[in-house]
């Protein structure tokens, strides 16, 4: 029916004409369709030894075999990095837009874990990491910690970070003195780890998911 489909209030008179599913407006004979894309999302929780990699020249074990292993066709990528001694909630997806926001510093994502470090944490190593520690790449952001427990020759502190510099959680408690024995992501924005165990992925949770197209919507504005 010629004139039934109108883009942003203009008649459509091509055929294979396109649309941006979050800015156009789409109406069929005077009703708004709604125009979704259909992304994938899964969390995974990286175990130890796992290359954030789809392939490793070193043949090393990459978070690709891990897919495969647990049957996950869907071609999604890692969001981020993980160390590869560095286990924990790792987010992944086909959705390259999402993933551009989630790992561009401007927008500052937080992101937590949990550390076991060398040695007593005390109030002064606290208030370090808490204004800042200056790295070899310049200081790092003030970051947010909670001790869990303070031994006598180790403890072990939850860390949230919002920047994403190489190693950088290590790399601040090296440089107060308590370097980390071992290292584990517990949530990556709205993403939690959850009771997932090490080699385990599930599809992201329909409110995880809102948040994160929550997230991308609002750094599509601030574009605007």
């Amino acid at each position: 029916m010629a004139g039934a489909v109108r883009v942003n209030g203009t008649v459509v008179r091509e055929l294979g004409t396109t649309v941006d599913e979050t800015r156009d407006r789409v109406e069929f004979e005077g009703r708004v369709v709604a125009i979704t894309a259909e992304h994938a999302y899964y969390v995974l929780h990286k175990p130890f030894g796992i290359m954030t990699t789809m392939r490793d020249p070193e043949g090393r074990r990459t978070v690709a075999d891990v897919l495969k292993a647990r049957g996950v066709s869907k071609r999604v990528v890692p969001v981020g990095r993980l160390d590869y001694d560095t286990a924990g909630v790792l987010l992944l997806t086909d959705d390259g837009d999402l993933a551009h926001v989630l790992t561009h510093p401007r927008f500052g994502i937080d992101k937590t874990y949990r550390a076991t470090v060398r040695g007593r944490l005390g109030s002064e190593d606290v208030a370090r990491m808490q204004t800042g520690v200056k790295l070899d790449d310049g200081r790092a952001a003030p970051a947010i910690l909670r001790v869990v427990a303070a031994g006598r020759t180790n403890s072990t502190v939850d860390v949230t970070i919002h920047e994403g510099k190489n190693r950088q959680v290590r790399r601040m408690f090296e440089g107060i003195g308590h370097p980390v024995l071992d290292l584990v992501r517990l949530r990556f924005g709205p993403v939690s780890l959850g009771d997932l165990r090490a080699g385990e992925i599930r599809p992201a949770s329909a409110r995880e998911v809102k948040e994160l197209r929550t997230i991308l919507d609002r750094a599509r504005l601030a574009d605007r």
